[in-house]
């Protein structure tokens, strides 16, 4: 079964009403660049855009969610820990597994370098 709402067709099965997928833009995200260690010398498109969200906050808290409510990759967040770009700020009692960062020095700069 297939439902029409301005103009767009989207497929619905049993209760589940999916979405045709928004276009992805033409040109693809800059592959990193990386120093003779391998160590990246700019973050990458997901690291670039955590951290950027870090600027307008009050000591430059990083999010622990992205803007559509799911939890930041703590993939994401040790990389830039470990490039300096970000830092852990604070112990969360309430949440222990949850890594409460900010933006550091270096990762201002990294982001002004962009």
């Amino acid at each position: 079964m297939a439902t029409e709402a301005s103009g767009a067709k989207h497929a619905v099965n049993g209760n589940v009403l999916r979405l045709p997928h928004a276009p992805r833009s033409a040109a693809p995200a800059p592959a990193p660049q990386f120093d003779e260690t391998g160590v990246p010398l700019r973050p990458t498109r997901t690291q670039r855009d955590w951290l950027k969200r870090g600027l307008a906050q009050a000591g430059g808290k990083l999010p622990l969610f992205t803007r559509d409510g799911q939890r930041i990759s703590e993939r994401t967040i040790r990389s830039c820990i470990r490039q300096g770009w970000a830092e852990p700020w604070f112990d969360n009692p309430i949440k222990p597994d949850w890594l409460v960062c900010k933006l550091t020095e270096e990762g201002r700069r990294v982001l002004a370098d962009n």
